[in-house]
């Protein structure tokens, strides 16, 4: 089953920590946004095998923005 990670803020994209094809836990960061002058660590809230990254360094991403696409076990 895919799922997608979906963005809950309007936020720059300060780290991307994960790649396609990457293996992920539960807890595994994915990608780390600014927002406000705050750091959100945005997480894997399940395990799986990511089939793409959708986000990069730099982009300013809206609410409602897929960040990454996995395949849950």
């Amino acid at each position: 089953m895919a799922e997608d990670v979906v963005n809950e803020i309007v936020a720059t994209v300060l780290e991307v920590s994960a790649e396609a094809g990457q293996r992920v836990e539960v807890g595994d960061t994915l990608v780390l946004l600014e927002s406000m002058k705050m750091e959100i660590p945005v997480l894997a809230e399940d395990p799986g095998v990511l089939a793409e990254i959708k986000v990069n360094v730099g982009d300013v991403i809206q609410a409602g923005e897929i960040i990454a696409t996995y395949k849950q076990d």
